[in-house]
């Protein structure tokens, strides 16, 4: 089994920072791809941040510049930075990463519950 935990999400003003932590633990043997995606209400599910294998970083027009994805390889974590935030960046936050659990085995995609920022003042 693979768990993914979500953290670092909350309510804070405009012009705010926050700090968003996704952990996977359990049978892992490695992770590719990582990504952030949010969900506004009535809106689609986006893209925001992701990093690859090698560390290669990809951003959603909006946040360039704002926000800033990274990855723990000892740790199988992955961060998103957020600073400046926009009260259209309030959304439902989830990771999303590509998984192998074993050698020679596909990898599979894993999502967290997500974590709720709301940017308000």
């Amino acid at each position: 089994q693979v768990q993914l935990v979500e953290s670092g999400g909350g309510t804070v003003q405009p012009g705010g920072s926050l700090r968003l932590s996704c952990s996977a633990s359990g049978s892992i043997f490695s992770i590719s791809a990582m990504g952030w995606y949010r969900q506004a209400p009535g809106k689609q599910r986006e893209l925001v941040a992701g990093i690859g294998s090698f560390g290669a970083t990809n951003y959603l027009d909006s946040v360039k510049g704002r926000f800033f994805i990274s990855r723990d390889y000892a740790k199988n974590t992955m961060y998103l930075q957020m600073n400046s935030l926009k009260p259209e960046d309030t959304a439902v936050y989830y990771c999303n990463l590509d998984i192998q659990k074993v050698v020679g085995a596909s990898s599979s995609s894993y999502w967290g519950k997500g974590t709720l920022v709301t940017v308000s003042s």
